[in-house]
């Protein structure tokens, strides 16, 4: 009978491919994953740093969108309480604006709008967690300041005119600011100007120019309300790139899950397969190695 002179070897081999198999397997059982090295699956280790990569970059989006969105309120919200004053501004230059009012009484009024100028100012410096969301792109320095050398009194602008904007995943580009330079000093429309006018029409007792400076009021008034609405926009853009990625880093975790998960059940019946084959080329390793060959056949 011919036998082959390689049988033993053969076996050895098989044995050590058994063995190797077993480890892998035993490995996916002990951590649930399917592939646990780079030379398990190639192909599959691309694939799982491709969605890796998206899904961080999903995640960190939905992060920091949540942060903008606080901003953004904030932003909305005082140029909201912006309005509320210079609605009670144009109601006091609409009064005295009348005819009827003496000159002590216009005298209070100006008083009265220069509350609101302050007031206004206030907001105007509004900021979010330590950043003036006025300030256009300089947002650690407070960007408004009043000056009282002048006559009227005058607020300047210390911020810049940059727009701050954020990029979805989906390369969509958000807008998250108004530069405060654009709502509260634009020349055709500036908030400050307009007050500073009026205040300085009814304090000299006079109302010469008060028409033309409440209509300039008005003006900046819907000024202001156009930017809330640019920044509302903004606001619903970012709320729905938001939900957006978080929805795909879902549906990607969701995916990753099973290109890398092993499926236990299949894997521990491979396991307990290749441990009986292992088993079954140790005895008969056990078995050649007890006698001659021959005596075996």
């Amino acid at each position: 009978m011919r036998v082959d002179p390689f049988y033993v070897v053969n076996l050895s081999g098989a044995l050590d491919k058994t063995q190797s198999q077993q480890q892998q397997l035993t490995n996916e059982v002990s951590s649930g994953l399917r592939v646990t090295t780079l030379g398990a699956d190639p192909v599959a280790v691309a694939e799982n740093a491709q969605l890796l990569n998206q899904i961080q970059r999903d995640d960190s989006f939905t992060q920091t969108s949540g942060l903008t969105e606080g901003m953004l309120r904030v932003t909305d919200s005082a140029l909201g309480s912006v309005v509320t004053e210079l609605t009670q501004a144009i109601q006091l230059a609409t009064e005295g604006n009348n005819g009827t009012l003496n000159g002590s009484d216009l005298k209070s009024i100006s008083n009265q709008i220069a509350g609101i100028r302050d007031e206004v100012l206030s907001l105007a410096n509004t900021s979010y967690q330590g950043q003036y969301v006025f300030a256009g792109s300089a947002t650690g320095t407070s960007p408004f300041t009043l000056d009282n050398t002048s006559t009227p009194p005058t607020v300047n602008y210390g911020g810049n005119s940059s727009v701050n904007v954020l990029q979805a995943p989906n390369g969509q580009t958000v807008a998250l600011n108004v530069p405060g330079d654009k709502i509260f000093t634009a020349t055709t429309s500036s908030v400050f100007g307009a007050l500073d006018n009026l205040i300085q029409d009814f304090a000299s007792g006079s109302t010469a120019s008060s028409a033309s400076d409440l209509a300039s009021l008005n003006v900046a008034m819907n000024s202001v309300n156009q930017q809330r609405v640019a920044l509302d926009n903004s606001l619903n853009q970012i709320t729905a790139a938001s939900s957006a990625a978080n929805s795909e880093s879902t549906q990607l975790k969701t995916v990753q899950t099973n290109l890398m998960q092993a499926d236990i059940p299949a894997v521990a019946t491979q396991l307990a397969l290749t441990e009986s084959q292992q088993t079954a080329l140790i005895n008969v390793i056990s078995a050649l190695g007890s006698g001659s060959l021959f005596d075996k056949l």
